[in-house]
């Protein structure tokens, strides 16, 4: 029996490593739009040191020749020394391997608050924000739609059943789009919230006040995904809840005459558990890494904002290390729950 849930998990856990190291792999291909990005590197670098060797008064006594060959000589110094002197191909491996071990390295153009240029110190600095926004959200989001669709599973066909059915087509529109039209009434017309940003500035001295305009900044955006994505959570939960309701165990309790609480507690909550569990997982790890044109509109300091900011700027170590940490966190996600269906699914216990 171990025999066989110790395959699957070793099984599983090379299948994920796999997949993120072909994930990580083509997001550096992608992020150096395969070697072009370096080649523009490799020009303003060249520029910077032309500019400052012509402008350099000590060198004003050199021809034009020693010049071209100074520049030239360290130009190439400065390559060896970035590592720009080796085939891209070549280059694209080592990065693989120094990303999957999480030696992120420095970013090219960006800094963290403090100055440092190390992507891990960058990262670190906004991910506490995105998970204090929208772990926040999902968390909202998770207990009104499983809650408010077991509540809504009991009475089928009710009126306010009928109205989260109606208003489920809203999700059709992503919270950033709400968010705008959340600005321009509560920002910008009736100026009792703050446009964007995590807290006033200058921010409050006192933790207390610290908080309260940290939360009152959280509002529009919070707001902006509960509109875009709570009908529709309630809706397929209790679809969700319905289906099970109708299992014949289910009717065989009613049959009994157990009292309602217990049948939806015991018969319909507990068996789906699991891919409830599952979806919550895979959305707060998701939720991670921000929504980022959600975190762009509000001026959110978090991953989603940064992902954006080292997109425009071609900061390749910065997008590479949002991605391995992403996929690392996704892959352990799915490693555990995998473990766990793997406990409590015989069938996977004996190998089947």
């Amino acid at each position: 029996m171990y025999k066989g849930l110790l395959k699957y998990i070793l099984k599983r856990g090379i299948i994920l490593f796999l997949t993120v190291t072909i994930a990580v792999y083509i997001t550096i291909l992608i992020a150096n739009m395969g070697g072009y990005v370096d080649e523009i590197i490799k020009s303003d670098l060249y520029l910077s040191i032309s500019q400052s060797i012509r402008q350099n008064p000590v060198y004003k006594t050199m021809n034009d020749t020693q010049i071209k060959a100074l520049i030239n000589a360290t130009y190439t110094n400065e390559l060896k020394r970035i590592g720009f002197d080796k085939p891209f191909i070549y280059r694209s491996f080592s990065y693989l391997i120094n990303a999957l071990a999480l030696n992120l390295g420095r970013a090219l153009f960006m800094s963290s608050n403090s100055g440092s240029r190390f992507v891990y110190m960058i990262i670190l600095e906004r991910l506490p924000n995105t998970i204090l926004l929208f772990t926040t959200t999902q968390l909202i989001l998770f207990s009104i739609g499983l809650f408010a669709g077991l509540f809504l599973s009991r009475r089928y066909g009710s009126i306010l059943d009928k109205l989260i059915v109606l208003l489920s087509p809203l999700s059709s529109m992503p919270g950033w789009f709400y968010g705008i039209f959340l600005i321009l009434i509560f920002a910008s017309t009736l100026r009792v919230l703050p446009y964007g940003g995590m807290v006033d500035v200058p921010p409050p001295s006192d933790t207390f006040s610290y908080i309260l305009s940290v939360l009152k900044h959280m509002i529009l955006p919070v707001v902006s995904w509960l509109v875009a994505y709570s009908f529709i959570n309630i809706y397929v939960r209790r679809t969700f809840f319905l289906i099970f309701s109708s299992e014949d165990y289910v009717e065989f309790a009613r049959a009994k005459g157990l009292p309602d609480n217990i049948i939806q507690r015991k018969y319909i909550l507990r068996p789906t558990l699991p891919p409830i569990i599952t979806d919550f997982s895979l959305t707060l790890i998701s939720s991670w890494m921000g929504a980022i044109i959600t975190e762009t509109i509000f001026n959110w300091p978090g991953i989603g904002l940064l992902f954006y900011q080292a997109s425009i700027m071609f900061d390749t170590p910065v997008l590479v290390g949002l991605v391995v940490i992403y996929a690392y966190l996704l892959a352990v996600t799915v490693f555990v729950l995998e473990f766990v269906y793997a406990i409590l699914d015989p069938r996977i216990r004996i190998g089947g």
